[in-house]
């Protein structure tokens, strides 16, 4: 990566549970519509499994990819090595036993002009977060109710 901090867009990481292990692939077509359309930029996509006695394993396209149902190779080698053990031990502690997990590191590529702007101006993000779909809805039928 050779940008400058002027030209780099926030960086965001998800933590994607598919549970009983059931990677359909459906997803993937999607996140690269997000790359094709310059919305976003894969830094690490990394996948798991934690094993129903808590173990978690890393693995390789070719271990998602075995029955040729899903086309993932276009996802091999997108690693940074940004990713490390302590956050796969992370990443263990937020999935269920049995289950598998996509880790995606990601470039916001559609904010990289704002957030140039915002360092031109000296300004800095200084914190972020994310509202949970869930609790969004719920506040938005709360709200109707008292109108």
């Amino acid at each position: 990566m050779t940008e400058t901090l002027d030209e780099i867009g926030p960086i965001d990481y998800l933590v994607l549970e598919f549970p009983g292990n059931q990677f359909r692939g459906d997803v993937f077509p999607r996140l690269l519509d997000l790359v094709d359309a310059g919305l976003i930029r894969i830094i690490d996509l990394l996948f798991v499994r934690k094993e129903v006695d808590g173990e978690v394993v890393m693995l390789t396209v070719s271990d998602l990819d075995g029955d040729g149902e899903l086309d993932l190779g276009v996802f091999e080698g997108a690693s940074t090595g940004l990713i490390g053990k302590d956050d796969l031990d992370d990443v263990g502690g937020v999935i269920e036993p049995g289950s598998s997990a996509a880790v995606l590191i990601y470039e916001n590529l559609w904010a990289v002009p704002f957030a140039s702007a915002v360092r031109a101006s000296g300004g800095q993000l200084v914190s972020n977060g994310r509202i949970p779909l869930e609790e969004f809805l719920e506040s938005l039928d709360e709200t109707e109710a008292d109108a």
